[in-house]
């Protein structure tokens, strides 16, 4: 597999700062840079042609184009974002729509329990459906300000912050909805299949 690393290789070192308000989880450092790491080259997604689709198993339920979903209400959400490979920004902006007003009238709590979330280039990740409601997760456009550059995922991607970031998958383009939880791409080599920064579940041995 080819992984850019260039968060590596910052010409200066990563920013520590005291976490006074306990904001920083256990194992991170705090950078006031915003690293890439990405599996392959990022695809390259045109606004015009980009769908977010939601599924349950073959079963399509509801889906937005590019100028439906920007119709929709848009949130800012101030959050702090932690990686797996141990950094840590805080106090990062986004604008996007939370989950649960995508989801408006759809979930059945008997049959959606878990989600797949699908992007373009092929990348998949799994969480526990009730990880996405109650504004913990959101679908969003922009950072600070500006349209999501390609290789932090724009058009679009997840951003579920109470999670290891791999968890907030780039260039996002839908979710399946189920009953039972199963490994994304990651997970199939062994992440760990939750990853909350806070207990260091980095791996499935964690």
């Amino acid at each position: 597999l080819y992984i850019s690393l260039n968060y590596m290789f910052f010409k200066k070192p990563l920013k520590v700062e005291k976490d006074e308000n306990n904001r920083v989880p256990p194992g991170q450092t705090v950078t006031d840079k915003f690293p890439v790491l990405t599996d392959g080259p990022a695809p390259e997604v045109k606004k015009d042609e980009w769908v977010f689709e939601i599924k349950h198993e073959n079963e399509l339920l509801r889906s937005f184009n590019w100028e439906e979903f920007n119709n929709l209400k848009q949130e800012t959400i101030e959050t702090d974002i932690h990686c797996v490979t141990r950094w840590s920004k805080l106090d990062t902006v986004w604008t996007g729509v939370y989950i649960e007003d995508l989801l408006d009238g759809l979930v059945n709590e008997e049959k959606h329990k878990f989600v797949m979330a699908y992007c373009f280039g092929g990348y998949t990740t799994n969480l526990p459906l009730e990880d996405l409601l109650d504004k913990k997760g959101s679908v969003v456009t922009t950072f600070d300000g500006k349209d999501l550059e390609k290789d932090h995922g724009g058009p679009a991607r997840l951003l579920v912050p109470h999670l290891y970031l791999w968890k907030s998958a780039k260039w996002v383009k839908g979710i399946h909805l189920g009953e039972s939880d199963r490994p994304g791409y990651w997970e199939q080599y062994g992440y760990h299949m939750y990853g909350d920064p806070w207990k260091e579940q980095r791996f499935w041995y964690d």
